[in-house]
């Protein structure tokens, strides 16, 4: 097999090693010079056999529309559109329907696993109609992780079923982080019980309930900087949590754990929170307790 992939940044350029790797030949288009195989997206479907599929890797938003629509000028109906970036699940239909009217195929995938895919494998997500899968199943078996496919790929139903379900696997990511940071601040705050916080952490990793690859990530952090002397306290969200909070709205489901979250992210980006300026006040108002000079 012979694909496309259009964005090679850190995880288009692993996954296209990775399928590479797998059996399958790449032709990359990316507009850095150093990192792509050819020079246009022209160039790119010339050199792809038909019917041609093409991966887009980009960010979500405007730059996938774009490309979405700058491809569609250069490939030719029977070719297949997956979209492997982190794209609003509602993004897809609207992507799907365009690219139907040329008579493209496409398909939305959502991809897990990093810049540790290129080792470990990717988790996927796919949506879309069962042909379009199983044409594209080479791929995914050489992009997931080795073992059972069930393990590391679903179909996860039509269009945007993929990015849907990549939306909520990134809802619970954001709550199970949150968890682990805040156990991490709890233990760091007993420094004149607990003399060894990495250590705890380290003896969770085999045997108990909490063991996970976060959990090995989080050691593998505190082993490089112990305090995070290094690390701003700082922390940006990729859009897939809110559009996770947003759907529960609109489904009315209870998200309470990932929505605080998401709250907490954005509690990282005050210098001097004002909302915890108010609590300082109130509770000085009416219970006399004292408060800190800014």
């Amino acid at each position: 097999m012979h694909i496309g992939i259009i964005g090679l940044g850190k995880m288009g350029n692993n996954m296209r090693a990775r399928l590479q790797k797998g059996g399958v030949e790449v032709t990359g288009y990316d507009p850095n010079p150093a990192v792509t195989d050819v020079a246009s997206l022209a160039e790119l479907a010339a050199a792809l056999p038909a019917p041609r599929i093409v991966w887009v890797m980009v960010p979500s938003g405007t730059i996938t529309d774009d490309v979405i629509h700058n491809v569609a000028d250069v490939l030719e109906p029977g070719d297949l559109v997956i979209d492997g970036g982190n794209s609003r699940f509602t993004d897809d239909a609207i992507h799907g329907e365009f690219l139907a009217t040329k008579g493209i195929k496409f398909m939305d995938v959502g991809v897990s696993g990093g810049i540790w895919g290129l080792e470990n494998g990717y988790g996927l997500m796919a949506g879309g109609d069962a042909d379009d899968v199983q044409r594209a199943m080479p791929i995914f078996d050489a992009l997931r992780p080795e073992g059972p496919r069930e393990e590391g790929f679903v179909h996860a139903g039509p269009v945007g079923a993929g990015h849907y379900v990549k939306m909520v696997h990134n809802g619970i990511e954001y709550a199970l982080m949150q968890a682990w940071a805040e156990g991490y601040e709890l233990l760091d705050s007993r420094k004149d019980l607990v003399t060894d916080v990495t250590g705890s952490f380290k003896a969770w990793q085999r045997g108990t309930v909490v063991r996970s690859w976060l959990l090995d990530l989080l050691v593998k952090a505190l082993e490089e900087d112990p305090e995070f002397k290094d690390i701003a306290g700082y922390v940006e969200d990729s859009g897939e949590g809110r559009w996770t909070v947003h759907e529960a709205l609109d489904r009315a489901v209870p998200v309470p754990t990932i929505s605080a979250a998401i709250f907490a992210r954005f509690v990282s980006r005050q210098k001097d929170s004002p909302s915890m300026k108010a609590v300082a006040a109130l509770r000085n108002q009416f219970g006399g307790h004292a408060v800190r000079k800014s």
